[in-house]
């Protein structure tokens, strides 16, 4: 008995030894923790000092507080205090807390409210804590009212991020240009805007590229939008319906919201930059001996003064040079036509033309010009046989379209340099009938830029095939070099390779034209609207979108607008689909320019600042238990304020 009552304790004490050794094992393996899931979580606002929305506050130090480690990024850029400070304050995030620190006095019976926009994220995920906004009041009283809408580039419809909009009750015309505003947001990722705590009354509404942060326009390069009505802010009671998902797919319940709505909250903003570049002469090149070019920072709308410089005096322009414009206007190269003069290594010219002066008023100005000529490298001779003999130089001349001619193409003959003499005679364009070549009499024009570049543009028929011939010597330049002879065939296209759409338009206030664009939103094709009708013939088969402009003064061109002149940009029209036109294809579209808001009309397959997506940093395994959220309230309202309603 005694024996077994041994051997029992000993196998006792040789399992809890066993059971030792496994527990130490398993204490000292290494493995790799799982770090659980993604956080998708925005930080909460847990509390402040003093509190949100209080009343007769005077202290200028204000400490917010959150549930986790955050950051603010961009916090002169994203962090938006109104009424506007003239001292920049002291914004910084420690730990849990984010500490604002007013430098300017506070202002009696005045409502604050700093709006963060995006700039609070925390500091592990970088998750964004969308429009959150604090509010406190200095007097009785704790202004409610909010004035939100839409910022959109004038041009083009696409939204604009991260510009200021804000209000006057001022109601005069020089309060824009003269006051900062009363107060002020920004717009966000999407060009949506909130203008919070905002007192009864009417103001006026204004957008601005505040280049300076003045919250003032006064500067003509900033860009600029204002409101043609009177804003009056209001609100409402209202009802929306949201929807509660137990996962990506299934619903849970849908729940009936009561809320206050805040109007008008359907502003449409339209964001211009008035015309104005600011012009002066950037530098002045002479890139071989026979020219040389002035490049300016805007395109030259009066022809400058230049004259020669020599023992005897001045040489006006027209006796020793010619100018040729680039087609944006802003580079002029002026072609030296006198031997004597471009044989001399340095040059001095008077040039007088228009620039801006400091306080951007455009004047006369008159510089004195030292110009030395580059030298070319001399070539190396490899043939060590051969003369010294310089080689003729040759008028080499570009025919562009080749190959392929659009039957709505113009035919562009550029040549090396300016002409002194050509013969017409020798200059022939023929098109083929049968076996035949029958030589057309097309006028060859010159273009009014640039002396080098000449025109033919008969109306080219389907399917015909052309033939340019210039005989040798046929062309003669300012520095004696003639052509060689040239021939070139060009064949149009069939009828077959080609689309027409045709678009009954309704809608407009005013006469204009349309646009045809392509992908890149690049203009195909642009036509006057007649009789209701925008025709657009001989289109080549592809992709394409569709923008009227209304053209109010008549000029074929989008016109911007000005703020003095009370005047905004012409309106311009996207229509919301595409047009997949095929070969041979003729297609009918009405369209009513004014059936969707401006808002909703640019295609999004064309539009630049699409809405972001959020994606996961890491993986997608997201706790289920997320699909629970109630996300119907994706504007973060300010601490103790209703929910906002948006577009």
């Amino acid at each position: 008995m005694t024996f077994f009552r041994s051997l029992k304790n000993t196998l006792f004490q040789v399992l809890y030894l066993l059971l030792l050794v496994c527990g130490l094992y398993a204490c000292a393996s290494i493995g790799t923790p799982s770090g659980g899931d993604d956080d998708f979580t925005p930080p909460k606002f847990t509390g402040s000092e003093p509190a949100a929305n209080a009343l007769h506050i005077n202290q200028k130090t204000i400490s917010l507080l959150f549930n986790e480690y955050i950051s603010i990024d961009k916090p002169a850029e994203k962090v938006i205090i109104t009424p506007p400070q003239k001292k920049q304050p002291l914004i910084k995030a420690v730990g849990k807390k984010i500490t604002v620190e007013l430098k300017d006095s506070l202002i009696l019976n005045t409502t604050y409210t700093f709006d963060f926009t995006n700039g609070i994220v925390d500091n592990n995920e970088k998750n964004a804590l969308e429009g959150f906004s604090f509010a406190f009041s200095t007097g009785d009283v704790l202004d409610s009212l909010v004035i939100s809408g839409l910022l959109l580039d004038a041009e083009t419809l696409e939204p604009i991020p991260n510009t200021l909009v804000g209000i006057h009750s001022d109601l005069s015309d020089t309060a824009f240009t003269t006051l900062p505003f009363l107060r002020t947001s920004q717009t966000n990722e999407t060009g949506r805007f909130w203008i919070r705590n905002v007192a009864p009354g009417t103001y006026r509404l204004f957008s601005l590229n505040d280049a300076n942060r003045n919250f003032k326009l006064d500067a003509p390069f900033e860009a600029l939008a204002f409101y043609d009505s009177l804003i009056v802010p209001s609100f409402e009671p209202a009802v929306r319906q949201d929807t509660i998902w137990k996962d990506s797919l299934t619903v849970d319940t849908i729940q009936t919201i009561h809320y206050t709505r805040f109007t008008p909250d359907d502003v449409v903003l339209r964001l211009f930059q008035e015309k104005f570049e600011q012009q002066y002469l950037l530098k002045t090149t002479r890139s071989d001996a026979r020219r040389f070019t002035m490049e300016f920072n805007a395109p030259v709308e009066e022809k400058p003064d230049i004259a020669l410089l020599n023992a005897t005096g001045k040489v006006n322009q027209a006796d020793w040079c010619l100018p040729e414009y680039s087609a944006d206007r802003k580079n002029i190269t002026y072609w030296i036509k006198d031997s004597l003069v471009y044989q001399q290594d340095t040059l001095r010219i008077e040039a007088g033309y228009c620039a801006h002066d400091t306080a951007n008023v455009l004047i006369q100005k008159t510089d004195t010009i030292r110009l030395i000529a580059k030298k070319a490298p001399t070539p190396k001779n490899k043939n060590k046989s051969a003369t010294n003999e310089p080689q003729r130089e040759v008028l080499t001349i570009t025919i562009t379209p080749s190959g392929t001619l659009e039957v709505f193409d113009t035919l562009n003959i550029t040549v090396s340099e300016p002409l002194r003499w050509f013969d017409r005679e020798c200059i022939l364009l023929s098109q083929k009938v049968d076996t035949l070549w029958n030589v057309l009499n097309v006028p060859l024009m010159q273009d009014a830029l640039n002396p080098r570049r000449y025109y033919l543009s008969p109306l080219w028929p389907y399917g015909q095939e052309y033939q340019i011939k210039i005989d040798s010597a046929a062309w003669i330049g300012i520095y004696g070099n003639w052509n060689d002879s040239l021939q070139t065939t060009l064949r149009t296209r069939t009828e077959k390779d080609y689309a027409q759409l045709f678009v009954q338009l309704t809608g407009n206030e005013f006469a204009g034209f349309g646009q045809l664009l392509d992908g890149s939103q690049k203009v195909v094709k642009e036509v006057p609207l007649e009789d209701g009708e925008l025709a657009f013939y001989d289109i080549k088969p592809g992709k394409y979108y569709l923008r009227y402009i209304e053209d109010v003064n008549g000029n074929r061109l989008w016109d911007t607008g000005k703020y003095a002149e009370n005047r905004q940009a012409e309106p311009v029209y996207y229509y919301s689909g595409f047009f997949e036109l095929k070969a041979y294809m003729e297609m009918e579209q009405n369209w009513n320019i004014k059936e969707l808001p401006i808002e909703k009309q640019k295609p999004l397959e064309i539009t630049k600042n699409k809405p972001k997506e959020k994606q996961p940093r890491k993986n997608d395994n997201r706790n289920k238990n997320n699909g629970n959220r109630n996300n119907a309230n994706s504007q973060s309202a300010m601490p103790g304020m209703p929910r906002m309603s948006g577009f």
